[in-house]
């Protein structure tokens, strides 16, 4: 993940923004975010894009996508896949467009589709917009941590921290609902957080994966990444976790480096992610 390049586009009442492009993936991915005002991806949108085997096929979906890295990181691992980004914030559409339309990202963009639509939303809403039921056979989520106060004075970005009433239940209810029978949803988020989000998840999925992300060896987990499937009555599997960092420094560990740096797939870090077919791949 690098910074690059900034520009200024119209903004609310003809106000200019400021855009940054940034490059993710050693490059293989360059995208458009405002500079303030929004959520900016990182870490954990290049997880999520990661999380997926590059041998897959079909629909993947990435649900409040922001300005769309987790799904052009996955759109640029996996060549054989589709990817459906769904986002409700007008701006961020039009990064994600501004994106595709970037000569580093011609290589998937022909197999990018932004849809504007609230994941909240009632069902036919999201039908209208194009995200409908069973489009998906791949879900990213990366929703909002938390579920009181507000992390930021920009209203935009409080709402990107900030869960709406409902918690996760909305988010987990629009992952089903595009999701085919059978699909998995892929869902990061903060680790305090798990009895919630499977709590939100049971109704719906099974055959939870959960792997604990570390930010040193020694240090709690602050985050997990969770793996369910559609109508699945599988048991729970707790995995081995992801280091992020050494003891000492604020270098990343070698495989994580090269998730972050050459596209590699989780599932060739650690061995026991699914990674959404029977057998792990090495990128």
């Amino acid at each position: 993940m690098t910074g690059g390049e900034s520009a200024a586009s119209p903004g609310p009442e003809g106000h200019a923004a400021r855009l940054t492009v940034d490059a993710f993936l050693g490059g293989r991915v360059e995208a458009v975010q405002p500079a303030s005002g929004h959520h900016r991806a990182g870490l954990e949108a290049v997880l999520l894009g990661a999380a997926l085997d590059s041998r897959i096929s079909g629909t993947v979906v990435d649900l409040g996508a922001g300005a769309g890295v987790a799904g052009f990181c996955a759109a640029a691992r996996c060549r054989r896949a589709k990817v459906v980004l769904v986002e409700r914030e007008p701006e961020l559409v039009d990064c994600a467009r501004a994106a595709l339309a970037r000569p580093a990202n011609a290589g998937f963009a022909d197999r990018v589709r932004v849809v504007t639509a609230d994941i909240g939303a009632p069902q036919a809403e999201r039908e209208r917009a194009g995200a409908g039921r069973d489009l998906a056979d791949h879900v990213l989520l990366n929703p909002p941590f938390y579920d009181r106060g507000t992390r930021s004075p920009q209203k935009a970005r409080a709402a990107a921290h900030v869960l709406a009433p409902g918690g996760l239940d909305p988010w987990l209810r629009a992952a089903a609902s595009v999701l085919k029978f059978g699909g998995d949803a892929t869902i990061v988020f903060r680790a305090d957080g798990l009895a919630d989000l499977l709590a939100a998840a049971a109704r719906r999925f099974g055959g939870a994966e959960i792997m604990p992300v570390h930010p040193r060896p020694e240090a709690p987990a602050h985050r997990v990444l969770v793996r369910a499937v559609k109508g699945s009555r599988a048991a729970l599997r707790l995995l081995p976790p992801l280091v992020l960092h050494g003891e000492a420094g604020n270098a990343f560990t070698p495989g994580v480096e090269a998730m972050l740096r050459e596209g590699r797939a989780l599932s060739s870090v650690n061995r026991a992610w699914h990674g959404g077919r029977a057998r792990p791949s090495d990128d």
